[in-house]
């Protein structure tokens, strides 16, 4: 009989055996897990070819702990409750069992990035709050910061220098064309653009870029209505109103009927996390952006 290495068991094969026990089997486990189901199959045969014993019996009916299944999870529990209180205590003294991080945003970065990086951070520090406040613009979010009522702040690049940021996301603006329009191209001319009644957020100051960008075209376009909320806008597209210029983000979530079209001459929105780069942050901030910097896509960029 081969001496068990106690070193080569691994806690990703104490959790999996743990889940499959917890859930009674292999695919419930894996969803628990966020694994697949093959990686958690080969976490538990590996683990019971090096202990040399089988822990589960499988079946039609699930998975069961075998007798000394039964006997090992207890200590596997056990293992994992010790490592727990590891990371509890690495945190406490990084100051990150309590306190909160403020986040100040505006409203397409809140509803389609903050929520998965904030639950990812919640789920490795619950101890932390997180306090989200919502802005109409990118500007009022540079305010705040400044003011000291928010540690991380959501932004258009560049900035001024006061902040120190990261890029996440390229984010491209298109065009929003009524439903029934039979446009063969995805890429529309300034000649096709000038045809439509124009639903444009003039008021808005995340689309600074845009206005200047059409500005600069010397082309008149007519613009028909001056709506401050991405929603509404797309509302207004959708009832044949007019067509309208957004970035892909905000306009989400697109109704099927509208047609997205590439504008004449691509523009872009640069998106980044920004903290004022003078200040003294605790350390749940630092621990924030390390989770952003995990679950959003840094440099990626939206696409019709």
């Amino acid at each position: 009989m081969s001496q068990i290495n106690s070193y080569k068991l691994k806690i990703s094969q104490l959790r999996a055996l743990v889940a499959v026990a917890e859930h009674g089997n292999f695919s419930e486990a894996a969803l628990h897990l966020e694994l697949s189901q093959s990686a958690v199959s080969h976490a538990i045969a590996s683990l019971e070819e090096e202990l040399g014993v089988m822990l589960l019996s499988r079946g039609r009916h699930g998975a069961h702990l075998t007798s000394v299944g039964e006997r090992i999870i207890t200590q596997s529990r056990e293992v994992l409750q010790l490592l727990q209180k590891i990371v509890q205590e690495a945190n406490r003294e990084k100051g990150l069992d309590g306190g909160s991080v403020r986040l100040a945003s505006f409203r397409s970065v809140a509803t389609h990035i903050l929520p998965t990086v904030i639950a990812q951070f919640r789920s490795h520090f619950p101890g932390v709050s997180v306090v989200l406040t919502e802005y109409s613009d990118y500007l009022s979010v540079e305010q705040v910061l400044r003011e000291g009522r928010a540690d991380i702040g959501f932004t258009i690049i560049p900035t001024v220098s006061e902040f120190e940021t990261w890029e996440i996301l390229r984010d491209e603006f298109v065009v929003l064309l009524p439903p029934n329009q039979g446009v063969s191209s995805n890429q529309l001319t300034w000649e096709q653009l000038a045809t439509y009644p124009l639903i444009f957020p003039s008021a808005n100051a995340c689309y600074l870029s845009l206005r200047k960008h059409l500005n600069g075209i010397g082309f008149p376009l007519n613009i028909a209505y001056d709506v401050k909320e991405d929603s509404t806008i797309v509302s207004l597209v959708m009832q044949g109103l007019g067509a309208a210029i957004l970035p892909r983000l905000a306009a989400e979530p697109v109704p099927e009927e509208i047609q997205v079209c590439r504008l004449p001459v691509p523009l872009e929105r640069v998106i980044a996390t920004a903290v004022l780069a003078d200040a003294l942050h605790p350390p749940a901030v630092f621990a924030f952006l390390e989770a952003l910097k995990k679950v959003s896509r840094f440099s990626s960029k939206a696409t019709v």
